[in-house]
């Protein structure tokens, strides 16, 4: 019986002082990043774009129209939107997006017991006329609108699209960066830690933030809950959307 006891005694000392043998502690949730929606785009650089961001609430059971216009994205915040341009067809539903590619016209129908409740995301030519938005009943407000055109943009073909990231309670700010192209953030949920020139921000649901490629920022999660939010991103094709400073010097 003591002969027992202590062989039980040395197996287990063995096994913590042995890390492969040991129970590891569970890893850290890591950042999730999931394209909703995109596309290539040709060259841009011929003509000045910008971004615009518009909330979209259409009642139940009504229809709107979009003019034919600029290439947009459509976020489904809550409710669901049936979607129908250029001979296609696509329902929403919460959490959902979808790419419209500019020059068609946009046919949207609040599907379901409630109203639908979207953003609409778009890169428009910067002329100074306004992005074409939905006829009544919906209800439109304008979100953000970029204040000059996106600086910095080089020849060549474009990628754009809209990404949902999410990171985990208790981050810490990420390494400096900035943008190859440009970025127009929407946060769904929590409270993110904004810090740009060594001043830091709370930035919560609802807000949006401008990311020209001139801005060098970090962000981190200090708080208890999941840090969600969109990015609608445009970045020269074949280069990463984020740019390490320590990578680009």
């Amino acid at each position: 019986m003591r002969l027992a006891i202590i062989e039980t005694a040395l197996s287990l000392a063995v096994i913590l002082a042995d890390p492969a043998m040991a129970q590891n502690p569970p890893a850290s949730p890591a950042v999730t990043r999931t394209v909703l929606a995109g596309t290539k785009l040709p060259d841009l650089a011929a003509a000045p774009v910008a971004f615009c961001a518009l909330s979209v609430t259409i009642p139940a059971n009504a229809a709107s129209h979009v003019a034919a216009g600029s290439n947009a994205i459509f976020y489904q915040l809550s409710g669901s939107t049936e979607i129908t341009t250029a001979g296609a067809t696509k329902t929403l539903a919460a959490g959902e997006a979808m790419f419209v590619a500019g020059g068609h016209g946009v046919f949207l129908k609040a599907v379901g017991d409630g109203p639908s409740r979207g953003l609409h995301f778009v890169l428009f030519p910067d002329t100074g006329s306004a992005s074409p938005i939905a006829t009544e009943p919906a209800s439109v407000a304008e979100l953000f609108r970029s204040p000059a055109p996106i600086p910095d943009l080089k020849p060549g073909a474009y990628e754009l699209n809209l990404t949902r990231v999410t990171f985990p309670p208790q981050m810490p700010s990420n390494p400096p960066h900035h943008r190859s192209g440009a970025a127009l953030y929407y946060i769904l949920s929590g409270a993110g830690a904004n810090t740009v020139n060594g001043k830091t921000t709370e930035k919560g649901p609802g807000a949006l933030i401008y990311e020209p490629s001139s801005l060098v920022h970090q962000w981190g999660n200090p708080g208890g809950e999941p840090l969600s939010f969109l990015a609608f991103n445009i970045n020269p094709e074949g280069l990463p959307a984020v740019v390490m400073e320590s990578a680009a010097k």
